[in-house]
């Protein structure tokens, strides 16, 4: 059994200034007179999936490389996270292409990036809010990494990495660590920690960027005791503190 201190602990958030893409950006005006870039910093448009002041709707792409389709509890669990925290009328996950395996494990951040042009379909359109999801077959460059967010509507999942380190015997179910990845990363879509969603009070851990300080919140940046371990083997998925909560709520979100 994979270290889950360490494997925790490498959850990251990356910044998309490295990616140098400006001439690939992915924009549009959508009906409502807004123009929208996909490849905006990460927590950028916050508020855009927070409130209903712009769009009014949340539609989530899925990719994932052949025999690395996420399970569809993990799915299911990160709409209703998502229901809970956005002021959407309506919030959709679309399971779309099953890719072949690039084959270039372990991945770079510019790598997913060059996948996700390839294969993703849907972009923020009218009152329709888009993000996406890439779900890679192999390692990130990091060692131990589950996932990351790249730009303002995009992350990626480690697929084998996950597999990895779930479903065997003294290992967490493999929906359970995924549920937990997909709404991580999504939380820092979400501007989460101080990153794009402004802290109401001080809970923001400094030390490791965007990330809070309180050990028992989905947003802590590692998750390292052996009590932890315990819960994630109930199937019990860490939730957002109320400091969180409350950031959320202050940014336009519920």
């Amino acid at each position: 059994m994979k270290n889950f201190r360490s494997l925790f602990g490498t959850i990251l958030i990356i910044s998309a200034l490295f990616l140098g893409c400006n001439s690939n950006d992915a924009g549009n005006s959508g009906g409502n007179g807004n123009e929208f870039s996909s490849t905006q910093n990460v927590g950028d448009s916050a508020n855009d999936f927070l409130s209903n002041s712009t769009y009014s709707s949340l539609i989530i792409e899925v990719d994932y490389v052949d025999g690395f389709q996420p399970t569809q509890g993990a799915l299911n669990n990160l709409r209703s996270f998502l229901q809970s925290r956005l002021n959407k009328t309506s919030v959709s996950i679309s399971l779309d292409d099953e890719i072949p395996s690039p084959g270039n494990s372990p991945y770079s951040a510019q790598e997913a990036f060059d996948i996700e042009k390839e294969f993703r379909d849907t972009y923020t359109e009218g009152n329709t809010i888009a993000a996406y999801f890439l779900i890679l077959d192999g390692q990130f460059e990091q060692e131990n990494v589950l996932g990351f967010a790249y730009f303002n509507t995009s992350m990626a999942l480690l697929g084998g990495t996950i597999a990895n380190n779930s479903g065997g015997f003294g290992q967490p179910s493999r929906e359970t660590v995924e549920t937990t990845v997909l709404q991580h990363e999504f939380g820092h879509i979400l501007g989460l920690v101080g990153n794009g969603t402004p802290t109401v009070q001080d809970h923001q851990d400094e030390a490791n960027g965007a990330h809070c300080d309180v050990d028992s919140c989905l947003m802590y940046f590692a998750v390292r005791t052996s009590d932890f371990t315990s819960n994630l083997m109930g199937g019990n998925v860490p939730e957002l503190d109320a400091q969180c909560i409350q950031d959320l709520q202050a940014n336009g979100g519920k």
